[in-house]
């Protein structure tokens, strides 16, 4: 039975927990001195010893906990854990039977009443990430929970964390089931994709940008150029070139990038010697298209949140704008650039006045053309709006 405490919550954020509010912060607690082990169930009160809600102890880098439950009795077991994982299959019930998809997102951290847990569905495998020691303290009842709630082929692990709260890649990240053989090939919109889950904490593909991938090649890849910076495995250059794109250039520092993106042309029947792939700082790529004087019809900006390379440091809040200057120089006038960032402190209001900021320093004009948000298995609760942290935008380049 999992250790208890009893906290008070300091009187100017009580409302904040009335509210539904889901992440626990120990500054927000008048006593949190007394919690010392992670995983420990926390009960909160106000300040005339009033239950509020209830919940679990677990650093991650969004605070010091999440709420599970606001009725005092109810146990955090595998009954718990059962009913929000059968809810949440529910809810996702179409994708389960959409035969043009067969990778997405199950259950979405406090979306799903969970916070610090994400469950992914990879063709009849899963893989459960766990982002605290704390909710690892509960991973005997989460996975008795899923199993019981899911046909599954295998079951796969990922933790990001160590003692202090940081990422931690795992010898190996097998559970239960039957081992995968990898690359795994799923299907995203018609899409295919390799896929492992064996293989430290990126499995191949960010599931979160499905419905941009789609408008890409939809509707703005066809017969055009297309640059995609921070590429990663070259998801948004097989699908351009899908699209119908003339041809597509990949950019990323990670030597690996090349030998992956050659892999997802490859799986979809597209000779990766038809295209681009250059492994090099973006930054200096940027420069070298200007001084070049290359063009893009499409740019694909989707960086980190922070990332260090040799020669540069880069974190969204500071030198986006600057990011987006580079890339406006290369886009075609008439083009098209799809910015988009994953950095939860900043609000599609704020992102949109950077990209503002970024056309009037260069005296150009542009027109917003789609906005997305987190898709709908990325479930988003009303009172936590920091959990919809994608922010992308189509900006066509008037001049």
């Amino acid at each position: 039975m999992k250790k208890t405490i009893d906290l008070t919550i300091r009187p100017q954020y009580i409302k904040n927990y009335t509210n539904g509010y889901p992440l626990i912060s120990k500054e927000f607690m008048v006593d949190w001195d007394q919690v010392k082990t992670e995983g420990t169930i926390v009960h909160l009160f106000d300040d005339r010893k009033k239950f509020i809600a209830k919940g679990y102890y677990g650093i991650q880098n969004k605070g010091h906990g999440w709420v599970l439950s606001t009725k005092k009795e109810e146990k955090i077991d595998v009954a718990f854990f059962s009913a929000k994982i059968k809810e949440a299959v529910q809810y996702r019930n179409d994708l389960y039977h959409d035969e043009t998809t067969t990778a997405f997102r199950v259950f979405n951290g406090e979306g799903d009443g969970v916070g610090g847990l994400t469950i992914d569905y990879f063709d009849g495998f899963y893989l459960v990430t766990w982002y605290s020691l704390g909710i690892y303290a509960f991973r005997e009842a989460i996975l008795e929970a899923l199993k019981s709630q899911v046909e599954y082929k295998g079951i796969y692990q990922k933790k990001r964390f160590d003692a202090k709260g940081q990422y931690l890649d795992d010898t190996d990240d097998f559970v239960c089931g039957s081992r995968g053989e990898f690359p795994l090939t799923v299907k995203e919109n018609g899409v295919h994709f390799a896929i492992y889950l064996d293989d430290g904490p990126m499995v191949g593909v960010f599931l979160d940008q499905r419905e941009v991938r789609k408008t890409l090649r939809d509707s703005y890849a066809k017969g055009k150029t297309v640059l995609n910076t921070f590429s990663y495995t070259g998801a948004f250059s097989v699908c351009a070139a899908l699209g119908g794109a003339a041809k597509t250039t990949s950019v990323d520092l990670a030597k690996r990038s090349r030998s992956k993106t050659e892999e997802q042309f490859r799986i979809n029947g597209i000779d990766p010697k038809a295209h681009d792939i250059i492994v090099e700082d973006v930054f200096h790529y940027f420069k070298y298209a200007v001084r070049k004087e290359i063009l893009f019809d499409v740019v694909v900006l989707d960086p980190p949140s922070f990332a260090r390379s040799k020669k540069h440091t880069f974190s969204v809040a500071k030198d986006y704008v600057k990011l987006l200057k580079e890339a406006i120089q290369i886009t075609q006038k008439g083009g098209v650039i799809i910015a988009s960032t994953n950095y939860a402190n900043l609000n599609m209001v704020k992102f949109k006045d950077f990209i503002d900021k970024a056309f009037k320093e260069l005296g150009g004009k542009y027109k917003i053309e789609h906005t997305f948000s987190l898709p709908k298995d990325f479930r988003v609760m009303d009172t936590f709006k920091e959990g919809d942290y994608l922010k992308v935008v189509f900006i066509r380049k008037v001049s």
